[in-house]
Order: structure tokens, then C-alpha cells, then sequence
């Protein structure tokens, strides 16, 4: 998980949060000073991330979220690759981004998958506020080039409906969004487990 590398052992987000996404590690240490410096924000973790990309991380009150924002956009937004504000984080959501996963629950499982790591955490919060479903897990960045994706796990109405939602948030930064109506048991065991392909043949050996 990398937000976690980040520092977010003991998470204490407040009532809004907010991550930024930079391209140059440079822009991202000068953009999180001026936040820091420009709010009283509860919360601010920041971090590199493969490949070669810099996240700051803010939570506090939703006006100091939001004044700590525009001092980062008076640093300048041209090396900006993504960024979400989130009122009211689902607190499933917060869980998951420290590196919970949930229980293996319904029949259906759904994927998303985004080309940054503030789209996928904009996808898992929608999808989780718009349906009754389990988030099994949300990996980001570190090992996968950058990208992001999560697994929704219930009922299948529900997945979809939780699919739906994350799609519509992603945006542009979408690359796929999946639904499996059935997973099969020995695929589910790879998803429960490192996700990684060269750890998942070393563990069978």
C-alpha cells in the first residue's frame, strides 16, 4: 500500500481530505509546504510513489481543506497529473487506504482500475457511498506503474451499482471497470493474497 510507505500508519483524517499528484517531486514538497503553512490542517502526509511521482495528503476541516488547496494552486498546477477532495470520507475508505482489506462477502466481485492514485480513491469513496458493497482491497502506485485499482465484493445488483458510481467519478483517468457475476475460488485466492505475479509463483514453488 502506498500511502501507508507515506506514513499513514495512524489515520486521523477529519472531515474532508484531499491528495494531490505530482509529476515533479520538487512542485509536490513546495506545494505541501504552502498547505501546511496556509492551513490548520489535522492531518498532512506526503511521499514519493513509482514512478518517480510525489502525493501530499491533507484532512482537517472542510474550509482549512479547502484554503490549503488554493495555496497549493498558487504554486502553480503544471506538473498537477491528478487530485480529489473528498468531504465526508467513506469510513471504509480510510480503513482501506491504511492497507484493510475486507471479508470475502457476496457473489459478485467489481474492478476498477484508474491511471492515477487520486482516481482511485475518488472510485472507491463513490462506490462505497452509492451501494452496499465490501471494499476487499485498493492498491495504488508502488509495483504498478502509477495506476490504481480496487475490488468491490456483494451482492451483484449491488456491485453494479458500486461499478456505476466509480466509474462516473474516475473521469478521464478510467482505464477499465469490471463486474464478475461468479469468481471462481482458485482466482479468488489470487486476489486475497500478494497480488504480485512474481510472489504468487514464488509462494506455489
Amino acid at each position: 500500500m502506498l500511502l501507508g510507505r507515506c506514513g499513514l500508519s495512524d489515520l486521523s483524517l477529519g472531515t474532508a481530505i484531499a491528495l494531490l499528484e505530482y509529476s515533479s517531486i520538487a512542485a509536490g514538497i513546495v506545494a505541501g509546504d504552502a498547505m501546511v503553512k496556509r492551513a490548520e490542517l489535522s492531518v498532512i502526509h506526503a511521499g514519493t510513489v513509482q514512478p518517480g511521482r510525489y502525493l501530499v495528503l491533507i484532512g482537517g476541516e472542510v474550509a482549512d481543506v479547502e484554503e490549503a488547496l488554493d495555496a497549493a494552486q498558487r504554486m502553480g498546477t503544471s506538473s498537477l497529473v491528478d487530485e480529489m477532495v473528498l468531504p465526508d470520507p467513506h469510513a471504509d475508505l480510510v480503513a482501506g487506504l491504511i492497507g484493510a482489506k475486507g471479508a470475502e462477502n457476496g457473489e459478485a466481485l467489481g474492478i476498477i482500475e484508474t491511471a492515477s492514485v487520486s482516481a482511485v480513491i475518488r472510485a472507491a469513496d463513490a462506490g462505497l457511498k452509492g451501494a452496499h458493497v465490501v471494499l476487499q482491497g485498493i492498491f495504488m502506485a508502488d509495483g504498478l506503474g502509477g495506476k490504481g485499482y480496487l475490488l468491490f465484493a456483494g451482492p451483484l445488483v449491488e456491485v453494479d451499482a458500486a461499478v456505476d458510481a466509480a466509474v462516473a467519478v474516475a473521469g478521464s483517468e478510467l482505464i477499465d471497470g469490471r463486474v464478475i457475476a461468479q469468481l471462481h475460488g482458485e482466482m479468488g485466492e489470487n486476489l486475497t493474497a500478494d497480488g504480485r505475479f512474481v510472489t504468487r509463483l514464488r509462494e506455489a514453488g
